[in-house]
């Protein structure tokens, strides 16, 4: 079996335009099958599962308490992943913006496509405002994620100050 590639003609001026635009990538490389969909795909599927064994192996889902409909936690938390917009609905002292500011979180996500068109080129390096979005956006969710585990006198400051 004889190894299909195709290697770029460099003399050819659309693809060197594309390629000063970063944008000729896809147009040569190596073919989808066999290589990546024969040999990589499986192997990537057998760690997920394997991984996912793994996990369950380790540290196996417990039951819990039983519920006792007479005796409400202290501090009810949501699931993990809602900790962020957990954090912006207590910590905001007008509920009707926290509310607003909770579906502005999606609504926010949605747009994102919209604004990352203008930029052709695929390289983080080369899309500063994007990469400073995604930074600042990553480490503002993380900080709200801690704080929303925290209790809300010391949520806001982390417990530091």
């Amino acid at each position: 079996m004889s190894k299909v590639e195709k290697l770029p003609d460099l003399t050819d001026p659309a693809l060197l335009a594309k390629l000063e635009k970063n944008m000729g990538h896809n147009y040569y490389g190596e073919p989808a099958w066999p290589n990546d969909l024969l040999y990589i795909f499986p192997v990537v599927i057998m760690g997920s599962i394997a991984l996912c064994v793994g996990l369950a192996v380790l540290d196996p889902a417990s039951i819990g308490e039983p519920a006792n409909p007479f005796a409400t936690p202290l501090e009810i938390l949501p699931e993990w992943y809602l900790y962020p917009v957990f954090q912006i609905l207590r910590t905001v002292p007008n509920k009707l913006l926290g509310v607003v500011l909770m579906g502005a979180v999606p609504v926010g996500l949605l747009l994102i496509p919209f604004f990352e068109n203008f930029n052709k080129s695929q390289n983080p390096f080369r899309r500063p405002v994007a990469m400073a979005v995604f930074l600042f956006g990553t480490l503002f969710t993380i900080y709200l994620g801690i704080g929303a585990a925290m209790p809300i006198d010391k949520s806001l400051t982390l417990g530091l100050f």
